[in-house]
Parts: C-alpha cells; sequence; structure tokens
C-alpha cells in the first residue's frame, strides 16, 4: 500500500496494519514507533529501507527484514485490516489509552498494542491473581485450580490465566462457576483464533464475562514465541502468581521469571515428589518461594485474609466409614493400583474392592484406567 499514509485512518488502524507484517513482534513494533507516530511507523517499515532503531534490536538481519516488510505490505490494506477488526467487535488498548490499566502502560517491556474482546473495565477494580500452571495436569491439580479459582472468584478477586489446556482452563472453569468479578483471559493468538480449539466455549465465556486480552493481530496462528510473550502480560496484569502444576522445563515458569523481575509475588502448591507435573512447582519450593495450601495463603499475599471458603470442602460427599478412610488414606495423592492397596491395607481382595467402589461413587477417588487416584 506504499510509503505514503492515509490520513484519514486512526492510529491505532496504523498500528494494526503494523501488527500485520511478517515477525513484527512487540520489541520490533517498540522500535519503529521510537519518536514517530504509527502512521511514520508504516511509512519506515514498508519503504524497504533499514530502520536504524530496528537494526539496534535484530542486528545483522535489518535489511533482509526491511525487504520482507516492502513485499508484505504489497497485500496488506491497512483499511481493509482495520475494517475487519471493527466488525469482528475487537477493541484495541494502545499506550496511552486512558482504559489501560497502569500495570500494563508501565510495564518494562509495554506491549504496543493490546486487543480486547469483552469489557476493558473487566481490567480495573478488583484484585487479580494468575493461576498458571501445565497443559499436562493432573486430576490433582486440575481440582485444585478448579476450586481456587471458584474460591478467589468469590470473595471478589479476578482470575487471570493463558486459558490453555490443563491448570488454566481449569481455574477459570472454577471462577466462572460462582457470581464474581470479571474474569480475564490473556491470549497468544488472534481473538478470532480460539487456541486450543476444545478451549473455544471456555474463551467465549470468559470473553462475555469479562475481557480477553491479546498483541496478536485477527488471524494470527499458534507461534511458539508468542507463548512466552504472552505471559509476560500476565504477570504484568497479575497481583500474586500461583503456579499449581509445573513440569521441571514447564511453559509457566516464564511467567514466575517474569513475575518476580516484575516484584510481583509467586506462590507454589505442593505436590507428590513423584509426580512429574509437581517436579517445577515443588522446585519453586525448595528455592523459597511461598507455598500455596490454601486460599487464604494467596489472600495473606494480596493483603486481604481470612475472606474465603475452604478449598476442597466436603460438603455433599459424606464422610467416608472407618475401613474406607483406611483405604483412602493409603491411596494417598499418586495414582495406584488394587495391588498397590491390597498391600498396603489388611483387607480381603472382595472387602477392598467393595472399599474402592464406594469411594468412587463417593467421590472421594478418581479411577482412570486401572488407576486410583484420591481427589480434593
Amino acid at each position: 500500500m506504499g510509503a505514503h499514509p492515509d490520513a484519514s485512518l486512526s492510529s491505532e488502524a496504523w498500528l494494526n496494519a503494523l501488527l500485520h507484517l511478517p515477525a513484527m513482534g512487540p520489541r520490533r513494533l517498540a522500535a519503529l514507533l521510537t519518536g514517530r507516530t504509527p502512521a511514520e511507523a508504516w511509512a519506515a517499515a514498508v519503504s524497504g529501507r533499514p530502520v536504524p532503531e530496528v537494526a539496534a534490536v535484530v542486528g545483522g538481519r535489518a535489511s533482509a527484514l526491511a525487504g520482507e516488510w516492502a513485499v508484505a505490505a504489497r497485500s496488506v490494506d491497512p483499511a481493509a485490516v482495520w475494517s475487519a477488526v471493527r466488525r469482528a467487535g475487537i477493541g484495541v488498548l494502545s499506550l496511552g489509552d486512558p482504559r489501560r490499566p497502569e500495570c500494563l502502560s508501565d510495564d518494562p517491556e509495554p506491549a504496543p498494542v493490546l486487543y480486547t474482546l469483552g469489557d476493558p473495565v473487566a481490567l480495573t477494580g478488583w484484585p487479580r491473581v494468575a493461576v498458571v500452571g501445565t497443559r499436562r495436569c493432573t486430576r490433582y491439580g486440575s481440582d485444585v485450580a478448579t476450586e481456587l479459582g471458584a474460591a478467589l472468584a468469590g470473595v471478589g478477586v479476578s482470575v487471570v490465566s493463558g486459558l490453555a489446556l490443563g491448570i488454566d482452563g481449569a481455574a477459570h472453569a472454577g471462577a466462572l462457576s460462582v457470581d464474581g468479578p470479571p474474569p480475564v483471559g490473556v491470549v497468544a493468538t488472534g481473538l478470532d483464533v480460539p487456541y486450543p480449539a476444545v478451549n473455544r466455549r471456555l474463551w467465549q465465556r470468559v470473553a462475555a464475562a469479562g475481557v480477553l486480552l491479546s498483541e496478536a493481530p485477527l488471524g494470527t496462528a499458534p507461534r511458539a514465541w508468542r507463548f512466552p510473550s504472552r505471559n509476560r502480560i500476565i504477570a504484568a496484569l497479575a497481583d500474586v502468581v500461583v503456579v499449581v502444576e509445573s513440569h521441571a522445563e514447564g511453559g509457566s515458569l516464564y511467567t514466575v521469571e517474569a513475575a518476580l523481575e516484575r516484584d510481583r509475588p509467586v506462590l507454589a502448591v505442593p505436590g507428590p515428589v513423584r509426580s512429574p507435573a509437581s517436579q517445577g512447582t515443588n522446585r519453586l519450593l525448595a528455592e523459597g518461594c511461598a507455598p500455596m495450601c490454601g486460599p487464604d495463603d494467596v489472600l495473606m499475599a494480596l493483603g486481604l485474609v481470612g475472606a474465603a471458603p475452604v478449598v476442597g470442602s466436603d460438603a455433599g460427599r459424606g464422610v467416608p466409614g472407618a475401613g474406607d478412610r483406611v483405604v483412602l488414606e493409603a491411596a494417598g495423592w499418586s495414582p495406584v493400583t488394587l495391588d498397590d492397596l491390597a498391600r498396603m491395607v489388611p483387607l480381603t481382595p472382595v472387602e477392598l474392592a467393595a472399599a474402592v467402589a464406594r469411594l468412587v461413587r463417593g467421590g472421594w477417588l478418581d479411577e482412570q484406567r486401572g488407576f486410583y487416584q484420591r481427589r480434593r
């Protein structure tokens, strides 16, 4: 579309057009905007000439990148892509927008542009807690995240997550199960590209009740680099970060790193020492992270103590009989088989099978492919 910007387009429209150029991440966009209006940044980006501020970020790739942008710009119509944003009901929060909370504008690495789906008012007025963790969570981790999300929302805390599979989705499912503050989801794809696709309905529910945020323009598919970049926004939004489960090299540890860089308190949920899904969280605890054993620990970190119901309430499940409690205690919190239990409890095979069946029916044990795991 050339290097002569259409003066009728808004700054947000030019920012949106810039983000449609290949490999245009937040640092490169911020470099382009140094000393330039968005319209001038577009003209500089598509001129085909290296931009000094961008060269300082990308080094020797500056000339090649300038050529890529100039070629790509021929197929980007700024007015058309901006019209698509408006038709989709997507909002844009640029730096300096009064609707944007200070924590996202004063950040060490602020997103120049944030797309919104839902009401940006959801970003102000409530304490916010990010609940993050592994996609490959256990039933234990999923239960803790769901119950924590519900408990926090129930006492007026807004739950933030990346809306991924596993812990993130469980935390928001819990938050949406009660009448609480607006939830906030921060995603790494375009707001028209739900990822993972199985969470499409959850995205819709979060957008309807609160707000979704992304720094990626419409149509952006998942890219590996966008997830750690997204995590810095989660950390910036959060007053406290809670890691429920994380593998030794889990992606949620990027959020922890970003949170610590921003002086946000980080809490970790203790997990079974034999569970790979708890290796990362247990290591955080060993390194001095505060433990999260219940919602009051989070409320204390927020400065709001004693307001939450007990996570894992047994209401509605009844109380196991004495014999069944022996089996429940033997089962512990890691998956076990009937043979494992038979070696640990003084019951006949028939008595053990009956006790396990009662505990499964009562919601105390979960059975998957012959393994039994205790439920909170």
